[in-house]
Order: structure tokens, then sequence, then C-alpha cells
């Protein structure tokens, strides 16, 4: 058996770590979380956090290069996307505080894990 309240800190960290994904270190926390835990569900979210930053990642790219190219036309989206990308952590973090026996799973994100 694991232990709930180590599952719900780890969890919420791996996910919560997305708040500071401008900085690039901010994948590291899954990254250590994923190999120094042996909870599968821990595991799992931090897996999950993992595809989530490098989605973040790629869309905040693709919309960068969208407005560059439209002269900021389209630079409306990097605000869709901050509330996105915000709102679908607020989420993961409620889910994984609230139930800690099944893994959050991101909807619409691609899964390189």
């Amino acid at each position: 058996m694991y232990d709930t309240d180590k599952r719900k800190l780890l969890s919420a960290i791996s996910h919560g770590a997305i708040f500071f994904s401008s900085t690039v270190v901010s994948i590291a926390v899954p990254i250590f979380i994923l190999f120094t835990t042996e909870d599968p569900v821990v595991k799992s979210n931090a897996k999950e956090a993992i595809n989530f930053h490098f989605n973040v990642w790629l869309c905040g790219l693709i919309i960068g290069v969208l407005a560059t190219v439209t002269f900021g036309l389209l630079g409306f989206l990097f605000g869709i996307w901050f509330l996105v990308h915000w709102g679908l952590t607020i989420w993961a973090l409620s889910h994984v505080l609230g139930d800690s026996e099944k893994p959050f799973r991101y909807p619409f994100i691609f899964r390189v894990f």
C-alpha cells in the first residue's frame, strides 16, 4: 500500500511544475519524480506532466510563429492558450488532490511517453 498523502503531494508537484514552464528547468521536476518514486500512480502523473510540458511548449511555438507571420494579428491566441494551459493545470491539481487513486489524463494532448 502506498502513502496517500505522499502520492497527492508528489502528483501535485508534478502537475504544478508547469506554472514555471517559462523556465526550462520546470520539466526537471516531474522527470526527477518519475525516476525516484516507486508509486505507479505518481509515475503516471509525472509522465502525463512531462507530456503536458511538451504540448505547452509546442503550442507556444506554433502560436509564436503564427503571431509573427501575421504581424501580431493572431497574438490574441497567446492569451487563449495561457488560459487553457493554466485551466488544465488547475483541473489536474484538483483531480490529483481529490482522487489520488487514479492518475490524471489531460485531454487533447500528444503523448510522447
